[in-house]
C-alpha cells in the first residue's frame, strides 16, 4: 500500500470517516463499493468496502477438500468467512488474517455481497452473462438478471481492466457454499462477464476481502 493511501486511512481513523458519495473512492480502509440490505428490502444497512489489491487479493482454494458442511448463507459474509478461519479454508483464513488500514475486520464475502462488488467494479466492456445477476441484497434489490450492457463498466477509473485496483476478469470465491446436492462445490463470480456458477472446494481461485462500515 502506497505511503499516500495509508495516510488517507490513518486521516480517516482520526476524524471520522464521512459517508462515501462516489463508487471507488478511497474509503474505511478501502474502497467503497456499493451498498448492501442484510434484510433484503432494499434499505442500505451497511456499506461494502473492497480492500486493497496489493495486500487483499489472492489466489487460494476455497478448502483443501471437497467435503460438504459449509453455510449456505447468501449475505452473512462475515459469519461464513470467521467459520471458516482455520488452514482446511485457505480463502476464508486468509481474508480473516488481514490488518489492512488499522481495520482488521476483513472477510471473505458472501455471495451476493460478492455480486454487488462485480456490478459496481465490473473492470471490462464485455457483455454480461444474462443468466446470472438476480440480487434480492443489492441496493436497490435486482429482481432480475443482467442484461448484455448492465452493468456496464465501472466508472471508476482504478478499477477498470489494467487499473491499479481492478479485478482480475478470472474467477472469484464467494464464502458460500453451493446449495442443494452440490456440498461438494461453492459459489464463485467470474469478472470477466459476471457468471455465477460453482466450482469443487479445492480449485484456486482469486479471492478478495471486504468490510462492513454500518450506514
Amino acid at each position: 500500500m502506497s505511503g499516500a493511501l495509508q495516510a488517507v486511512f490513518q486521516n480517516q481513523r482520526s476524524f471520522g470517516t464521512p459517508a462515501p458519495t462516489v463508487i471507488g473512492q478511497v474509503f474505511a480502509g478501502g474502497y467503497y463499493a456499493g451498498q448492501i440490505s442484510t434484510a433484503g428490502n432494499s434499505v442500505a444497512d451497511y456499506y461494502l468496502v473492497v480492500g486493497p489489491v496489493a495486500s487483499a487479493d489472492s489466489a487460494k482454494q476455497f478448502k483443501t477438500g471437497n467435503s460438504g458442511g459449509d453455510s449456505t448463507d447468501v449475505i452473512d459474509g462475515p459469519a461464513n468467512s470467521a467459520a471458516m478461519n482455520s488452514a482446511t479454508y485457505p480463502a476464508a483464513q486468509f481474508c480473516e488474517g488481514l490488518t489492512i488500514g488499522g481495520f482488521s475486520d476483513w472477510y471473505m464475502p458472501a455471495k451476493n455481497e460478492l455480486e454487488v462488488c462485480y456490478y459496481n467494479l465490473k473492470p471490462t466492456t464485455t457483455s454480461n452473462n444474462t443468466s446470472s445477476g438476480i440480487n434480492a441484497n443489492a441496493v436497490p434489490a435486482r429482481a432480475s438478471n443482467y442484461t448484455s450492457g448492465t452493468p456496464a463498466q465501472t466508472s471508476a477509473s482504478d478499477f477498470q481492466n489494467t487499473g491499479a485496483e481492478d479485478y482480475t476478469t478470472g474467477a472469484y470465491w464467494s464464502s458460500t457454499q453451493a446449495s442443494g446436492g452440490y456440498a461438494a462445490y461453492a459459489s464463485q463470480q467470474t469478472f470477466g462477464n459476471g457468471l455465477q456458477n460453482i466450482a469443487y472446494k479445492t480449485t484456486s481461485n482469486r479471492v478478495r476481502a471486504v468490510r462492513r462500515v454500518a450506514v
